[in-house]
């Protein structure tokens, strides 16, 4: 039986497309598309996607226009496991912003993958 969370989950990701680490990380280089970290600051400083920001999911809404003013911004949300990223990434188009994405599987999965992470 899933979580409230689980379910809150299952709904954002309805609503908002994700992307899988590898494009991520193309993103990042080929479309200089805005990589943000949603973890807490303390699960961030311990390692992270290169060039993230960390922008807790707390206080997203309140840092993001300071962050990326234009709503076209392309921006790619991630957290531990990909749940608050989607979240994340729904409270943003509900904000405006309208390229928009969460990362599948959060960091949990970019390590997976081999992907270069910073300390």
């Amino acid at each position: 039986m899933a979580t409230r969370f689980e379910k809150l989950v299952s709904e954002a990701k309805r609503h908002v497309s994700e992307i899988s680490p590898r494009e991520a990380a193309e993103a990042a280089k080929e479309d200089d598309a805005l990589i943000i970290d949603v973890r807490d600051p303390e699960e961030s400083k311990a390692s992270h996607v290169p060039d993230a920001k960390t922008m807790s999911r707390g206080t997203l809404e309140i840092e993001i226009e300071e962050l990326a003013p234009d709503i076209s911004t392309p921006i790619i949300c991630y957290c531990g496991g990909g749940g608050r990223s989607a979240l994340a990434a729904e409270s943003l188009q509900r904000m405006g912003y309208t390229n928009v994405k969460s990362m599948t599987g959060g960091f949990k999965a970019w390590r997976a993958e081999g992907l270069p992470i910073e300390r």
